[in-house]
């Protein structure tokens, strides 16, 4: 039998998956470097809508997996995060509100947004995929799938600092969403090692805390390769977001 890593390498494995982040691949550097045309940027905008409005739905399946009541008292607050409290308006209108404030900020039209029109097929298979995978495995493994947030800020604190000098058309307060899922990131990714700790008890659920991880990175790189491909430099205007 294999022997279990101690945490901290345990964490540090867990951790150096980071070299499989989306944040690496092609369309988000280009993103990144300013290099995209408008309707590109509005392009993914509208895509990860769809893994916007698919979060709160995952994370009630992980939920409803979950025998026990103070864990599901804490990760219901995901799903107050990005559905929101209250008016949908302020502060506490969600992660799916400030998503959409940058979709017209981007200049979406809003039923596009709303009924998925520019949703690429594999966008659409890669998130249904997720959702399903959090409906079927045990509630610790879909908890794990979630710690792709431990390198969330790194690409959301870029967004910040680059977009406004690249990208000054788009309207700074439509940055919003960034900047709010910072420090809930930090959040979530220390209740999320917790889970980690407790579920992996053996070698064999170490490394299959692992696979999960590289599983979500599979499915956040694939929906950039489907944005990627169904909205190349050249596309015609007339198809254009």
């Amino acid at each position: 039998m294999q022997r279990l890593w101690a945490f901290d390498e345990f964490e540090a494995r867990l951790r150096a998956c980071e070299s499989r982040y989306h944040i690496h691949h092609r369309f988000n550097l280009r993103l990144n470097r300013g290099e995209l045309q408008p309707f590109q940027v509005r392009a993914w905008v509208a895509n990860r809508y769809y893994y916007q409005v698919a979060i709160p739905r995952k994370d009630a399946a992980i939920i409803s997996n979950c025998p026990d009541r103070d864990e599901r008292r804490r990760w219901v607050l995901r799903i107050l995060d990005h559905d929101g409290r209250d008016a949908y308006d302020g502060d506490d209108a969600g992660g799916i509100e400030a998503w959409g404030r940058l979709a017209q900020a981007v200049g979406l039209d809003p039923e596009d947004l709303r009924t998925h029109r520019h949703v690429q097929p594999g966008v659409r298979f890669a998130v249904d995929a997720y959702v399903n995978f959090a409906r079927q495995r045990p509630w610790e493994e879909a908890a794990i799938s979630s710690l792709t947030e431990m390198f969330a800020p790194k690409i959301h604190a870029d967004r910040l600092a680059a977009w406004p000098t690249l990208y000054p058309w788009i309207a700074a307060d439509g940055l919003g969403y960034f900047r709010s899922r910072i420090p809930l990131a930090t959040r979530d990714v220390e209740h999320g090692l917790e889970v980690a700790r407790s579920w992996c008890t053996t070698r064999a659920r170490q490394e299959r805390a692992i696979a999960i991880l590289n599983f979500k990175l599979d499915i956040l790189w694939s929906m950039l390769d489907a944005i990627e491909r169904g909205f190349p430099d050249d596309m015609p205007e007339a198809q254009r977001p």
